[in-house]
Formats: C-alpha cells, sequence, structure tokens
C-alpha cells in the first residue's frame, strides 16, 4: 500500500486537489492522509476545513500556525511559525508517509516543506516553474521545487524552467491544470440554486471580481485599492459585483478595507463580499458572470474555459503565461473602465492551453512508479 501525504493550506490549493482526491478514494492500492494548515484553519479566511469535511474527506491532521496580522513583519513571523510548528510535525511522523504532496507557491506551503529537510522527507510537487514577477511566491515556489523529487508542471515551458531550477534529470511531467479535472466532475448549480445559496442573482450582469495584494513593492497596495475602489464605484453603477475576498498575503487588509467602505456607499447595484465561495459555486459564477477583474491565477488558468475574458490587474501574475482571452491592465481607474468597455458583450471562443486530458491518470501512474522504483533502491 502507498501511503500519501497531502499538504493543504488554503482554499485555492484544495479546490486543485479536489479532483485528484476523488479518483484517489477509488485507488485500491494507495492511501493518503490530509494535513490541513494555514487559512484553511481560520474564521478570518472562512475556515474552510469545514469545505473539506462536508465533500467526504477526513481530516487527519490539523495545524495551527496563521497570525491575525499581514504586515511583513507578521507574515515572516508566520513562516517561522508554521516551520516551527512543522519541525515538530515531521520528527514524529516523516516515517509515515512514502511521498508528501504539495502544491503552489504559498509561503505557509514553503515553511512546511521547507521544514521537512533534514527529516529526508520525499516530495511531489504541483505546479513549479510559473513566474509571478508581482509577488514573492516566486521565491518560495522555487525553494519547494530545490526540496522535491517529483515534479508536475502545466506546461512544457515550466518543465524546462523547473529542469534549469534542480538539474535536467528531474522527473517532471507536464499535466496541464489539474483544476480544469473540476469540470468535467463537478455538476454545477443553476442559477435558481446559486441565488437560493448566495442570495444572488446571476441574471443580472456581473463581473466576478478576486483582487490580492502584490508582495513585492507591497508599499504600492494602498495606492492599488484607492484606484480600483475608484473603478468599482463606476462600474457597481451598470454589474452586480461579486468579490472573493484576499487571501492571507501581506498589506491584504488593504483590499478588505476598501471593499468594506464600498459597500457602506448606496449603488444602483449590488456589491457582495465572500471569503469562501468554494469550488462549485466559484466555477458557477464564473460560469454566469460577464467577465472576471483582478489578478489571481484562476482568471489566467481557467476562465478560458467558460468562454470569459479576463481583465488581468497589475504584476503579481506577470511572467505566467496566459491565453488570449487575458488582458493585462494597470491599477489605474480610467485604463480599468476603458477595458470594461473592451469586454463588455464579449465571449472568449479560443482554447484554453492549460487543459490536458488525461492529468490525473499522469499524476496516479507516475507516484506509483516513483514509490515503487523508490522501495528497490
Amino acid at each position: 500500500m502507498i501511503k500519501l501525504g497531502i499538504l493543504t493550506s488554503s482554499r485555492a490549493d484544495y479546490g486543485i486537489y479536489l479532483p485528484l482526491l476523488k479518483q484517489l478514494k477509488k485507488e485500491k492500492d494507495i492511501s493518503f492522509s490530509l494535513i490541513v494548515f494555514g487559512t484553511h484553519l481560520s474564521e478570518q479566511f472562512g475556515y474552510t476545513v469545514k469545505n473539506i469535511l462536508n465533500d467526504g474527506f477526513e481530516v487527519k491532521y490539523r495545524i495551527v500556525s496563521m497570525l491575525q496580522t499581514d504586515d511583513p513583519e507578521s507574515i515572516s513571523t508566520a513562516y517561522a511559525l508554521t516551520g516551527m510548528k512543522f519541525a515538530s510535525f515531521w520528527k514524529d511522523h516523516h516515517n509515515e508517509f512514502d511521498l508528501i504532496l504539495c502544491l503552489g507557491d504559498r509561503y505557509e506551503m514553503a515553511a512546511a516543506v521547507n521544514a521537512s529537510i533534514p527529516f529526508g522527507v520525499k516530495f511531489a510537487h504541483l505546479y513549479g516553474g510559473e513566474t509571478t514577477v508581482g509577488a514573492i511566491d516566486n521565491i518560495y515556489r522555487h525553494q519547494i521545487s530545490l526540496v522535491t523529487q517529483l515534479h508536475f508542471v502545466s506546461l512544457q515551458e515550466y518543465a524546462d524552467k523547473v529542469k534549469n531550477i534542480v538539474g535536467e534529470k528531474a522527473l517532471c511531467y507536464v499535466i496541464g491544470s489539474l483544476s480544469l479535472q473540476n469540470l468535467k466532475q463537478l455538476k454545477l448549480f443553476s442559477k435558481q440554486e446559486f441565488k437560493k445559496i448566495w442570495g444572488i442573482d446571476l441574471n443580472l450582469p456581473t463581473i466576478l471580481v478576486t483582487v490580492h495584494p502584490e508582495t513585492i513593492g507591497y508599499e504600492k497596495n494602498q495606492l492599488f485599492s484607492q484606484e480600483f475602489y475608484l473603478a468599482l464605484s463606476e462600474l457597481l453603477k451598470k454589474y452586480q459585483i461579486v468579490v472573493t475576498m484576499p487571501n492571507a498575503d501581506t498589506e491584504g487588509r488593504n483590499f478588505r478595507s476598501m471593499y468594506n467602505l464600498l459597500k457602506t456607499n448606496p449603488h444602483n447595484m449590488q456589491l457582495y463580499l465572500i471569503d469562501n465561495l468554494g469550488t462549485k459555486s466559484y466555477f458557477t459564477c464564473m460560469k454566469y458572470c460577464d467577465f472576471l477583474l483582478g489578478n489571481t491565477s484562476s482568471g489566467i488558468i481557467e476562465a478560458a474555459s467558460f468562454g470569459k475574458y479576463v481583465i488581468n490587474l497589475g504584476n503579481r501574475q506577470k511572467g505566467r503565461i496566459a491565453g488570449e482571452n487575458v488582458l493585462n491592465c494597470e491599477f489605474d481607474s480610467p485604463k480599468i473602465l476603458e477595458m470594461v468597455k473592451q469586454v463588455t458583450g464579449k465571449t472568449y471562443t479560443g482554447e484554453n492551453i492549460y487543459y490536458q486530458e488525461n492529468s490525473i491518470q499522469i499524476i496516479i501512474s507516475s507516484i506509483r512508479s516513483f514509490v515503487y522504483n523508490m522501495e528497490k533502491e
């Protein structure tokens, strides 16, 4: 029996893992344990561990290390605290698993992985090799790659970059975006069902907004939030806006405070602030919205599969390969409003460069080969 540990620190990585987790439950020769930490266990960020439980998965381990503040010192302290907590965890459990799955580029994930180095824990990393110029996640992502033995990337260009980082002999497999497998497995809500759950009528013109702070040059986030406030104030005259709130990054409170201020002002349309829509509701909203506005990787990776255009703001995702549905714009109110005019009423009909048919099968077969070969050594 292959024993996997799966690190999940946020709503974002769990949503990507979800189709893989469903398939792993069906594999007779593989068992897995979820190791839950980060914003999953924070009430401030929606206590998203409940989504995992509601989906029928057992949470075997919970490791609390979040702080309530998001200034640079707090982020650094949270990184250190997460590392300390996982030092104790790996001490007690490093022999329990054949392989640990980790995903993405969050500082919490990097801290958890780096704490394992003295214990010789083996890792499979999903989505190394990517570049995000406007986020310190770039550094954390590469840190994780250096610790990892088995790599799963979304595009060949990223496989090439991983090999540049860790060496040409790296075990690296191109799998597209795992999150897009949710589109085959999830039956999305109807507009009526969505309204019953969230009180939001998706028959109305709708913008789906997700903006995370830029963590390179974080001092600019106050200015960015002010410009975005001006743009949203105008857009709320014609659209209802559904906001998925920022994650736990440096100075994220600037945007949270801005949204709360915006909500107190009277507008022609509604502003909805939601910490955690969950995968099914998020994709439902994406399906029926007019377009996406923000700086989340989800817009770049997933929106094309719904025929949606994306206005990508600022530098947070700069460097990530994007399809023709993604239009880049500065945090500048007039420019944002002008770009909205460009996408209004349009449907994207091109391909999604991140879609690959057999990603789950590649992951599972590669894990089997890796573990069995490791046992022979």
